[in-house]
């Protein structure tokens, strides 16, 4: 079973970037298709972005698509979610997320959530 632990959220301005990372650890991370997540306030859980196994094939929601990148690195068990030209309607409790299956319906395990702020 594999645990997941995001970091790197905070306030940022308008127009600035963050990177968020999602630790895993308590399985094989290459096993695990991973995905970003993010949930504002009074507003349904929203995709962001998924990775594949390794990394070969890269999938995002509209809203982020051309502003977000999202990648990992197999030799640390890391993902990360790189987010350029950001605005206030990025603002929301950002969740990484990991299941065996590629872009799954559901997944079965999730990461406790960094808090990405953007003022205007």
């Amino acid at each position: 079973q594999v645990q997941l632990v995001e970091s790197g959220g905070g306030l940022v301005q308008a127009g600035g970037s963050l990177r968020l990372s999602c630790a895993a650890s308590g399985g094989t991370f290459s096993n695990y298709a991973m995905a970003w997540f993010r949930q504002a306030p009074g507003k349904e859980r929203e995709f962001v972005a998924a990775i594949s196994w390794a990394g070969g094939s890269r999938y995002y929601g509209e809203s982020v698509k051309g502003r977000f990148t999202i990648s990992r690195d197999n030799t640390k068990n890391t993902m990360y979610l790189q987010m350029n030209s950001l605005n206030p309607e990025d603002t929301a409790v950002y969740y990484c997320a990991a299941d065996r299956t590629y872009r799954a319906n559901v997944y079965n395990y999730w990461g406790q959530g960094t808090q990405v702020t953007v003022s205007s």
